[in-house]
């Protein structure tokens, strides 16, 4: 199993989400987050008032999967986010050792 970890721009989740439900992702984990890669933030005008922005707001969008299945999510997320601008995200997998579904005790892929 894989844990498929993405940080992609908030107004893309949507088209994330529905990219993972059309290749038959049950469910996932979002969290917001903020960051900066390369563009280190950026400057915006308030009451005329210049400022750096350094944090940029992102969200987190973890799914755990077969291994089989890993190659596929990671297209489907990266098609759905892509913008072709800078800050479009990252996405990274990890092995999984154990899944345990807590309600009945499931483990493994059963637990998925």
């Amino acid at each position: 199993m894989k844990l498929i970890t993405a940080i992609v721009k908030p107004y893309r989740l949507d088209e994330v989400k529905t990219a993972l439900q059309e290749i038959g992702v049950h469910g996932l984990t979002v969290t917001e987050a903020s960051g900066y890669g390369r563009q280190r933030g950026h400057t915006e005008v308030y009451r005329g008032a210049e400022y750096q922005v350094d944090l940029v707001p992102k969200v987190r969008i973890e799914v755990v999967v077969e291994d089989a299945a890993s190659d596929d999510v990671i297209d489907a997320i990266v098609k759905a986010a892509q913008t072709g601008k800078i800050g479009d995200g990252k996405v990274w997998a990890l092995p999984v050792e154990t899944v345990v579904r807590v309600r009945t005790g499931e483990r493994g892929p059963d637990a998925l």
